[in-house]
């Protein structure tokens, strides 16, 4: 899944905060040694090198909208580890969804990328529930959805192709190219209609060959023709 399992960890997390076990604006210190190794993303140890004091709130923006892979580590030790998250999938009906490791550790072991794992079909379950506020308060919903729609990352994947001003609620997810093999080039996301409906969209490009440009067009273009066969003028 790469990034893309950033989602089920922040419906998690929300899902803590609408039981009160976790506060949106309690302030949390993000110490050096959580910061991910150089060359793995993460805005916050960036811009914080001698460490971070920030909100639940702006930890769960930076992993959904930045895809800031420490602030998702720090996320999952806030409530439990993946475990939690695990638990929470089951009771939510996910199914064929597995999250198993931080970032931190992928980060340590390029083996480990292939633990954190979905099928498209688990996936667009995660985005059904999360679209029907399964486990989660409308308030926690919404602010998830903010979160998806104001991410400016890789827009040229599922937004790729849509016409401009489209609304998309979105994660994407990549790996690193190793030996000229592309682990990960993914996105998963809600599509808004001008009338209303929703469209689902999720696509895994796996263990690929092909260039950056080309990985994402495949997705930009199954975007496209999930539109062109859905949408009414």
């Amino acid at each position: 899944m790469q990034s893309v399992y950033k989602l089920p960890i922040a419906m998690a997390a929300l899902h803590e905060v609408d039981r009160s076990k976790l506060q949106l604006d309690a302030e949390v210190r993000v110490e050096q040694s959580e910061y991910l190794r150089p060359g793995q993303y993460s805005p916050l140890r960036d811009q914080n090198p001698s460490g971070a004091t920030v909100t639940v709130r702006e930890l769960l923006r930076l992993a959904v909208s930045e895809s800031d892979g420490t602030a998702s580590d720090v996320v999952l030790r806030l409530f439990g580890g993946t475990s939690v998250v695990m638990t929470y999938l089951r009771e939510i009906g996910i199914r064929d969804l597995q999250v198993l490791d931080t970032e931190k550790r992928i980060g340590e072991d390029d083996s480990v990328q292939y633990r954190n794992w979905a099928t498209p079909e688990s996936a667009t379950e995660v985005l059904r529930a999360l679209l029907e506020s399964r486990g989660l308060a409308k308030s926690s919903r919404d602010l998830l959805f903010e979160f998806m729609t104001e991410s400016t990352r890789l827009p040229g994947r599922i937004k790729g192709l849509l016409p401009a001003r489209t609304e998309v609620a979105h994660k994407p997810g990549s790996s690193g190219t190793t030996n000229g093999v592309t682990a990960a080039t993914n996105d998963i996301g809600i599509i808004s209609l001008p009338d209303g409906r929703k469209i689902l969209i999720v696509v895994f490009v796996s263990d690929s060959k092909a260039d950056d440009a080309t990985r994402d067009a495949v997705i930009a273009r199954i975007a496209r023709r999930a539109w062109d066969l859905t949408h009414v003028d």
